[in-house]
């Protein structure tokens, strides 16, 4: 691991020629949900379409919000945690990885990785720092592990634990066993003590289930939701952590927790790398 100041990756194509507001994206979809104001007519058309039939997908947004808080919580201050791998990034809102993780240990690392070019052009704003700590930005896809591995190893230092969180990006995963592997690939390129953060979308309500039907129609990326017993096979090889994989509503809740509903369609848990 090498020091250097916090930086973005830049891709060779402008960001501006690579955004398309014709069509939903799931950022700016998610960021409406969530209250955020980096939207497109298209994003908000689709959201209001779905929550007139199921407004609990506003729930599963809050609720994916909520877990990464309380997780990142969770690893830096009862796991010792110091550096994350956070890849499929959003845009950026309240309680964000590093604002979390420095919150309360700042000389703790973040490097976000996400080819979205919206997501790209907000990355300065995620680059904010404590003095102590380091939050870098690198622009690659999920499917080149390689790169993400060799690109992180710049910030991180991958003898010590990593975090690797994937929140609610692998429903955009069409061959869902492709992803295995690459969750698999990830999780071999990091020593022992590394943590694997997984939520997503469950196919555990009819309502969730017409959601992701409107949702592909709209000419978004696809988002598919799977049943919990599929997800939860990410964690194979790895020991999954108190209280399991479980609804994200009864993943170690406080007193947010009580702001969505107990059955939220959205599953999450963290595994540890021993």
């Amino acid at each position: 691991m090498s020091e250097q100041q916090p930086s973005v990756t830049l891709p060779a194509t402008p960001v501006s020629d690579r955004i398309d507001t014709t069509r939903p994206h799931s950022a700016r979809f998610w960021n409406y949900f969530v209250g955020g104001k980096d939207n497109y007519e298209v994003d908000r058309e689709i959201g209001d379409q779905i929550k007139t039939f199921f407004p609990g997908l506003v729930d599963v947004a809050v609720a994916g919000r909520q877990f990464l808080r309380r997780s990142v919580s969770h690893l830096v201050e009862d796991r010792g945690v110091r550096q994350f791998l956070d890849i499929g990034t959003g845009l950026p809102t309240a309680d964000n990885t590093h604002q979390v993780a420095q919150g309360i240990a700042p000389e703790s690392r973040i490097v976000y990785v996400d080819n979205d070019p919206l997501v790209l052009a907000h990355a300065r704003a995620l680059l904010t720092s404590s003095p102590e700590g380091v939050t870098n930005y690198i622009d690659a896809d999920l499917y080149e592990p390689d790169v993400i591995l060799a690109e992180a190893a710049k910030t991180l230092d991958f003898d010590r634990p990593v975090a690797l969180m994937l929140l609610g990006i692998l429903g955009h995963a069409g061959d869902f066993s492709r992803a295995r592997e690459v969750v698999g690939r990830l999780m071999a390129g990091l020593p022992s003590g590394s943590h694997l953060v997984v939520y997503d979308g469950t196919r555990t309500s009819e309502g969730m289930i017409a959601a992701e039907k409107a949702y592909i129609e709209s000419g978004a990326v696809p988002y598919f939701v799977r049943e919990p017993s599929e997800i939860v096979t990410l964690f194979d090889g790895l020991r999954i952590l108190d209280p399991g994989f479980v609804r994200l509503s009864e993943w170690r809740p406080d007193a947010d927790s009580a702001s969505v509903p107990a059955d939220v369609d959205a599953f999450g848990g963290i595994g540890v790398k021993e």
